[in-house]
């Protein structure tokens, strides 16, 4: 029997693709933004795959924050429900205040999430 090998992408002829400069730049940000090398990215795009690209760390590290934050002051908020008497000394205005910094983390929280969900969506 011959001795017959599968083809190889790179014993295979390249397909040339002529774009203007700024077309390129753009085409390599959207490849950088996906994690993929430009080669990658085009095949994938050409083959009809959705692009999904790498989660910016930036807003993992911010959602991070805000979890933390949102942690401390769940746990402020546990200590006057259950009577402690270290927040025998929080009044209704302290309490108030409290629970609309929960509201504007949780509101932030939502915005990143956004952001990470959705990054094109806004200009």
């Amino acid at each position: 029997m011959a001795d017959e090998t599968k083809p190889t992408r790179k014993g295979s002829p390249p397909i040339k693709v002529y774009c203007l400069p700024d077309e390129r730049r753009a085409i390599e940000e959207k490849a950088a933004a996906a994690g993929m090398s430009l080669s990658a990215y085009l095949l994938a795009v050409g083959q009809g795959y959705k692009i999904t690209g790498v989660v910016d760390y930036e807003h993992v590290r911010e959602l991070a924050r805000i979890n933390g934050d949102l942690g401390r002051l769940g746990g402020l908020l546990k200590l006057w429900l259950t009577d402690d008497p270290r927040t025998a000394r929080f009044g209704d205005a302290t309490i108030l205040a409290l629970l609309a910094k929960i509201e504007e983390k949780q509101d932030e929280l939502g915005k990143v999430m956004m952001g990470v969900v959705r990054p094109r969506a806004e200009p």
